[in-house]
C-alpha cells in the first residue's frame, strides 16, 4: 500500500509513466472505462473545493468504479469533535482509496497513518497539493513540450498557495530551470521552501515586486489568487487581494509563446479579457486535471487497461 502527500513521494520516472498513461487515456478513453468496476473512492473534503473533488469523482467514475465522501466538513463527524484520524480509520473500511482535502497542514499524513487503504493528499493547508502538480506538469508537457530549461514565473500569493510550494518542488529536478518569485513582500515565498528547492540546489532565481518588469523573461507565468481563507485579518486580504491582475495590456509585455496557467479559482487576478489569447491555457490545464487523477488511481490501486 502507497499513499502521496507529497509530489516528491512519486520519482521523476513514475511522474513520466503517469503522464504517459493520462496521454493514453486521452487517446485510448474506452481502453479505460472498466478498469475500476467494483473499486471505490472515498473522497474526504474537510474544505470546500470544485475542481479538485470533481475531477477525481469524474476520474473515478470514468474508469468505472464508485465515489462515496463529502464535500464540506459540517455533513460529517468532525462537526461533533471526531478527529481525522477516527475518520479515516473508519472509512478506510469502506473504500479502496481516499483522497482527502483538509485545511490543517499535515492532517492528509496523519490520515495515512491510520488508512488501511492509499490516501491521496488533495491539499492540506498552505502546505502541498500534489494532483495539482501532476495536472500542472501534464500541461507543461502538452504546451512547452519539455521540463527542462524553463523560466518559471510565480505570481501572487506564494506564502500560502500549496500549488506553488508543490510545482517548485517538482521542477526543481528538472536541468536548467529558473524561478522568477514575484510577489508583496507579506505573500513571499517561505523560507524553507526557497532554501531546501532553490537555493540548496543552486538554482538562478529573482525575486521582483512587479510582473511588469519580468513578464518578458518567462516561459510560463503561474498566476494565482490571494486567499482570503488563509488570513487571519480581513484588513490585510483586502489591501493585497488586487496586487497583481493580468490584463492584454500586460500580456503585450510577454514573449509570443509563454503561457498562462493558474490553479483556479480565479478572483479578479486574471482579467476575463486574456481568456481568448492563446497563451492562457488555464482551462486546458483544469481539464488534463481529470485524465491525470484517473493515472495515480490506477498506479495507487495496481490496476491496467487490458
Amino acid at each position: 500500500m502507497r499513499h502521496i502527500i507529497n509530489i516528491l513521494d512519486l520519482s521523476v520516472e513514475e511522474i513520466e509513466e503517469l503522464m504517459d498513461t493520462a496521454d493514453d487515456i486521452l487517446a485510448n478513453p474506452g481502453r479505460y472505462n472498466e478498469v475500476c468496476r467494483h473499486k471505490i473512492l472515498a473522497t474526504l473534503f474537510f474544505e470546500p473545493s470544485t475542481r479538485t473533488r470533481l475531477s477525481f469523482e469524474s476520474a473515478m467514475l470514468s474508469l468505472g468504479g464508485q465515489v462515496l465522501g463529502f464535500s464540506d466538513s459540517g455533513s460529517s463527524s468532525s462537526a461533533k469533535g471526531e478527529s481525522v484520524a477516527d475518520t479515516v480509520a473508519i472509512v478506510s473500511g469502506y473504500a479502496d482509496i481516499i483522497a482527502m482535502r483538509h485545511p490543517k497542514e499535515g492532517a492528509p499524513l496523519v490520515a495515512s497513518m491510520h488508512s488501511r487503504v492509499p490516501v491521496i493528499n488533495a491539499g492540506d493547508g498552505g502546505h502541498y497539493h500534489p494532483t495539482q502538480t501532476l495536472t500542472d506538469l501534464l500541461t507543461i508537457r502538452h504546451e512547452k513540450g519539455r521540463f527542462e530549461n524553463l523560466t518559471v514565473g510565480l505570481c501572487g500569493d506564494l506564502k500560502f498557495g500549496r500549488p506553488v510550494h508543490s510545482l517548485i518542488e517538482a521542477m526543481s529536478r528538472y536541468a536548467g530551470v529558473k524561478f522568477v518569485l514575484i510577489s508583496p513582500e507579506e505573500l513571499k515565498l517561505p523560507s524553507f521552501v526557497k532554501q531546501e528547492f532553490i537555493k540548496d540546489k543552486g538554482i538562478e532565481y529573482r525575486q521582483s515586486r512587479s510582473l511588469d518588469d519580468v513578464i518578458g523573461d518567462l516561459d510560463i507565468l503561474y498566476m494565482t489568487r490571494v486567499q482570503k481563507e488563509r488570513f487571519f485579518n480581513e484588513e490585510d486580504y483586502l489591501r493585497l487581494k488586487d496586487t497583481y491582475i493580468l490584463t492584454p495590456e500586460k500580456m503585450k509585455l510577454a514573449r509570443p509563446d509563454m503561457i498562462v496557467m493558474h490553479p483556479l479559482p480565479r478572483v479578479n487576478e486574471i482579467s476575463t479579457a486574456v481568456d481568448d489569447d492563446p497563451r492562457a491555457c488555464y482551462f486546458r490545464q483544469a481539464y488534463y486535471g481529470r485524465f491525470v487523477r484517473m493515472a495515480l488511481i490506477m498506479k495507487l490501486l495496481g490496476v491496467h487497461a487490458e
